[in-house]
């Protein structure tokens, strides 16, 4: 299934959203990981080019994890999706609520695509605000309570009966600053390695 042609067809096409040109066999992922938003180069996106900056700081922090990964394709044939909650790049330093809301749909229909999902992880606030959204759509209710990341990292929250993940973003040069941070998105990535075993 090519992932764009599909959420084109259930979501239409809009000159501005990227999506994930991709294709893959739905039934083989047992992980999702939400990123905050597509770069401004939809090459340095996660399936972009060879050398593109997302799995740059991705592939590490998985490998830090104890995946032992070293490409994109390698992430994808373990059962792990990533994708972004925001289709459009980012025009000032925060991330906009009509940003999220433009984006909403597609990231609704992608993840319908998967029925053999365990996990979704959400990588920052951002992709964080937009599952809640999705899910009050459906609940009246928000997913994620409204505290601080570390605080709900050791929650056991449920969504449809998916484990979701509130974790920390994975790309971009600031993870290189929060060493903490860093530090504990992987020890989640690695709880999350550990459910999809």
């Amino acid at each position: 299934m090519n992932i764009k042609k599909e959420l084109e067809t259930k979501a239409g096409t809009a000159n501005d959203i990227y999506l994930n040109n991709i294709d893959i066999d739905p039934l083989t992922i047992r992980a999702i990981m939400i990123n905050e938003v597509v770069p401004s180069d939809p090459s340095q996106d996660f399936y972009g080019a060879p050398d593109a900056d997302y799995p740059k700081t991705t592939i590490p922090l998985l490998q830090r994890a104890g995946a032992e990964v070293t490409s994109i394709q390698e992430i994808l044939q373990m059962g792990i999706y990533i994708t972004n909650a925001v289709k459009t790049p980012k025009t000032e330093y925060a991330v906009d609520k009509s940003s999220i809301e433009k984006s909403l749909p597609y990231l609704e229909a992608e993840l319908s695509l998967f029925s053999n999902i365990k996990v979704i992880m959400l990588m920052g606030d951002v992709a964080k605000k937009a599952f809640n959204m999705i899910a009050k759509k459906a609940t009246k209710k928000n997913v994620i309570p409204a505290v601080s990341t570390y605080k709900l990292r050791n929650s056991e929250i449920y969504y449809k009966g998916i484990r979701v993940m509130p974790s920390y973003i994975m790309t971009g040069g600031n993870i290189l600053i929060e060493k903490s941070k860093v530090t504990m998105a992987a020890e989640d990535i690695a709880a999350m390695l550990e459910m999809i075993r």
